[in-house]
Formats: structure tokens, sequence, C-alpha cells
């Protein structure tokens, strides 16, 4: 049985510096294997890691150093938001 492509897994690294971007951009992406890599990079270096395929989906569409699209603001803020408060605590 061979994976749809939409089925195998994709992960995407973020960047955003409010002071210098103008949105988040990508800054490293993969599937499969490069995608596993990419996240346990993250966690070892303990960073926020967040299963949404749907949107990872979206993203990965996007070429490394693109900024996200204006309709992926909302919900990219809503997760930076949410990470920027972890690391208050």
């Amino acid at each position: 049985m061979s994976l749809k492509n939409d089925d195998i897994k994709k992960a995407i690294a973020l960047k955003y510096l409010a002071e210098k971007d103008n949105a988040p951009k990508v800054v490293a992406k993969g599937k499969g294997y490069l995608a596993f890599i990419i996240e346990k990079t993250a966690r070892e270096h303990n960073v926020y890691v967040k299963q949404e395929p749907a949107l990872a989906k979206e993203l990965y569409r996007l070429n490394i150093d693109n900024q996200i699209p204006q309709e992926l603001y909302e919900v990219v803020a809503k997760i930076l938001s949410f990470v920027y408060k972890l690391k208050k605590l």
C-alpha cells in the first residue's frame, strides 16, 4: 500500500522577529524522514512543536524564506501567542 502525498508527514519551521519581519517566514520544511528530523531537532532545542496537519499542508506549499500568506495570519498568530505565553512560565 502506498501513501498519498497528503498522508506523508510534513514539518515546517517558522521564524518571526517582530522588530524585523512583517510576517512569520518558513525557515525549514521537510516530509517523511526529514520531517522527523526537523521535529526531533526542535524538541532537542526545547522548541514547541504543534501537530496541525491541515496547516502544515498549506505552509508546505511555501518556499524557504517566504513569509506566510495573509490568510494564515490568524491561525499562526494564535499558535505564536500560545508559544510566547509558554516561554513566560
